[in-house]
């Protein structure tokens, strides 16, 4: 499953029951809608399976991807995600030829979790990335996963399965990937909790999938330990309460024989040669890492993690990374004086680097210091002049000076780059409405509802956009947004 629901019922959030509670009430409405919406037309056109080839695995992986993104909060941060894209490219080289390329999501959730599905869709939880203390980490669960994929683990079961539609496949991996009681609930009574039980994998499968990842991990050049590595740390006492996950997963093998196992084939595998990248590696994780446990982490625990690194830590980069950290934590409760201060210090100590100025100058715009944005925004975009939420903030910054024509160009382009963003088309469609493009901006107010997850929001201005499409392109940008919103509002209530 999921590698943290692959390991013999070992790991559970350590999260508030306020925090629990609104998984399990998250989980059981995303299921629930799954399981009991009315027939649409994409459903009744949707085949069963039978024999289930490699384009029914893309199509099966496409809509969980979908319904994954109509219901779950996905990081959209694009020096986030391409990071850990490019992980994931790192690892998928390396593999046999594939007939698909590997695509990856982050979900906003504190869970120490990740999974692949069928098609190579890759979900990586925010609370995975913070529990990981480097990139081979992290690297050997993405290998791990990955290695489930190309050795068709779920797509076997499903060809053994008898016929199921493509829906309940979609709600059946829901349950199986994201687990929980809440997960199990859902699903009593339906065809699709059945199918769940029938995705878990055998022991075998899990064998193979340690063994052929750590063949993924080490052929891409990461530290082979790292797999055994990301294993302790889910065997550590923290992740051990609990019984929130599937019954089904109780034949998985224990936790210490997998570390026993894959210790016993690293002492048997030759020296790997010296990675010379090794600490310009850890820093780039460091970084990451570091935005996601200011922007995602629970408060408490990421306050006394960058309180201790703070006291601690030695090397002055990091002490600026730590500084950022701390400044994105104190912004989120709205202590601004303590923010300032913490961004003040992470630029004196390292002024040349670009997350940390684009980190600090967002701030500064968004507490009303236009002209220290504008320093910072503008010296960020310069160094690294592909970071579209800094381009983002300068567009905005252009806007609030009258320059609204160049700030439409600028967030034109970020859309590229970051369509699926509601804040970029928030703004967009506002720009749009000043200079009386009216179609196009209620348009993109659509969108932004849409990525929002609104639908009362998308409504109102979808209709508004309806009334306004006049010109041919008009019409075709609005079936554009109706197709998308077609595959989404499939799995809204």
């Amino acid at each position: 499953m999921g590698f943290t629901l692959a390991i013999h019922k070992i790991k559970k959030i350590t999260v508030s029951r306020a925090a629990r509670h609104g998984r399990m009430v998250l989980l059981a409405a995303l299921l629930l809608c799954l399981l009991i919406q009315p027939v649409t037309a994409m459903q009744a056109q949707a085949a069963l399976f039978g024999e289930f080839t490699v384009a029914d695995e893309a199509k099966l992986g496409k809509e969980f991807d979908i319904m994954v993104r109509s219901r779950l909060p996905l990081v959209q941060d694009p020096e986030i995600l391409g990071y850990f894209e490019s992980m994931v490219q790192r690892l998928s080289t390396r593999m046999p030829p594939q007939p698909f390329q590997f695509q990856t999501s982050i979900i906003r959730h504190n869970a120490v979790n990740a999974f692949a599905v069928p098609g190579g869709y890759i979900f990586i939880h925010t609370g995975l990335i913070t529990a990981m203390e480097d990139e081979a980490a992290v690297a050997g669960v993405l290998a791990h996963e990955m290695a489930h994929v190309t050795q068709r683990h779920i797509a076997s079961r499903i060809e053994r399965s008898q016929a199921i539609s493509l829906l309940s496949m979609v709600g059946a991996l829901a349950g199986a990937f994201l687990g929980g009681d809440a997960g199990s609930a859902a699903i009593v009574g339906s065809a699709a909790a059945a199918q769940a039980a029938m995705l878990n994998y055998s022991r075998s499968d899990e064998s193979e999938a340690d063994q052929v990842g750590m063949s993924y991990l080490m052929a891409s050049g990461y530290r082979p330990i790292g797999m055994v590595e990301a294993f302790q740390v889910l065997s550590r006492p923290q992740w051990i309460t609990g019984s929130d996950f599937p019954s089904y997963l109780s034949t998985h093998p224990a936790i210490t024989e997998r570390i026993s196992d894959m210790s016993a084939r690293l002492r048997q595998t030759p020296k790997q040669p010296v990675n010379k990248n090794a600490k310009e590696e850890h820093a780039e994780f460091l970084r990451i890492q570091t935005l996601v446990r200011g922007r995602y982490a629970n408060y408490e625990t990421a306050l006394q993690y960058f309180s201790d690194k703070l006291k601690t830590e030695k090397d002055k980069k990091n002490l600026a990374i730590f500084n950022m950290g701390m400044g994105i934590l104190h912004n989120r409760r709205n202590q601004v004086k303590d923010a300032t201060t913490a961004f003040k210090k992470a630029v004196e100590l390292n002024a040349k680097d670009a997350i940390i100025l684009r980190e600090a100058g967002r701030f500064h715009y968004l507490k009303g210091s236009r002209d220290e944005a504008l320093k910072l925004l503008s010296s960020a975009t310069s160094i690294n002049r592909h970071d579209y939420l800094a381009l983002f903030y300068y567009a905005r910054l252009l806007d609030d000076s009258g320059k609204t024509g160049q700030a439409i160009t600028y967030y034109q382009n970020i859309l590229r780059y970051i369509p699926e963003d509601s804040e970029v088309h928030l703004h967009y469609s506002q720009a749009l409405g000043r200079t009386g493009q009216m179609f196009y901006a209620n348009l993109h107010m659509a969108y932004s509802a849409l990525y929002d997850h609104n639908q009362k929001r998308l409504s109102q201005f979808h209709q508004r956009a309806q009334k306004l499409a006049n010109t041919p392109q008009e019409q075709a940008a609005l079936e554009a947004f109706d197709k998308k919103y077609e595959e989404r509002r499939a799995y809204w209530k």
